[in-house]
């Protein structure tokens, strides 16, 4: 794979997003707050979705033995979900330790900080829609573990390791791309910790099914955590 690959393919993902919610912009300035964030959201499903259908045909094209070279087979599903969950049980407490390390040393610089909850978490637990909490439920668990995994395990981490040789070198730079595309940085040491485990299983499996089961399942259990502790409405 070549090394501008996985970039113009990112670069791509961007682009898409940004486009998009320009062509449409004026149309959710005349729309209500939830009814521009469902649309929004939407249109960053539809390019999302434009961009998993460009990484599986990059895939097939650039991958020796095409989609399964890149760790997709239907067949090593069972297998994936169940490892997948026991090695998420593992990767979970360090996660954690990772947010609440960050929050204890943010707390020394200022004593009421407080790590902001994901953007996606507070439109599920706040907001008054039905649709546009079902369509950021959507997002989290199904289609940005999809992209994410594709993109930074899938592609990413293997050119990586195709160049440096060694495992933990591509791990690592994989994990640290995929943290600093978020958006609060104060996420950015637990979403590393939680990247290097996805990684890792990556690696060991040599199946990408099971980062991306293992994602899908973070982003679900941080929903129904979230959901849980907000206030009944």
């Amino acid at each position: 794979m070549g090394l501008l690959l996985p970039f113009a393919v990112f670069f791509v993902w961007l682009l898409t997003g940004e486009l998009l919610s320009e062509i449409f912009k004026p149309l959710a300035r005349r729309l209500d707050e939830s009814e521009a964030s469902f649309l929004i959201g939407t249109l960053g499903a539809l390019g999302s979705l434009a961009v998993i259908a460009l990484i599986l045909f990059v895939a097939r094209m650039a991958f020796a033995r095409g989609l399964k070279g890149l760790g997709l087979n239907v067949r090593t599903v069972p297998r994936d979900l169940g490892r997948a969950f026991m090695t998420l049980l593992a990767v979970w407490p360090l996660v954690a330790a990772a947010m609440s390390l960050t929050t204890l040393v943010m707390k020394v610089l200022d004593e009421n900080f407080e790590i902001p909850q994901h953007e996606a978490l507070r439109v599920i637990t706040h907001s008054n829609s039905a649709s546009l909490q079902t369509l950021m439920i959507v997002l989290a668990v199904a289609i940005a573990p999809l992209i994410e995994e594709l993109l930074f395990r899938g592609l990413f981490q293997t050119m990586i390791r195709s160049y440096v040789g060694r495992p933990w070198p591509a791990i690592v730079i994989a994990s640290i791309l995929f943290a600093v595309i978020h958006r609060d940085a104060e996420h950015w040491p637990a979403l590393f910790v939680l990247a290097l485990g996805l990684g890792y299983s990556y690696e060991k499996s040599g199946s990408l099914l099971r980062p991306i089961f293992m994602h899908a399942m973070f982003n679900g259990l941080s929903i129904l955590s979230a959901l849980g502790e907000s206030p009944p409405a």
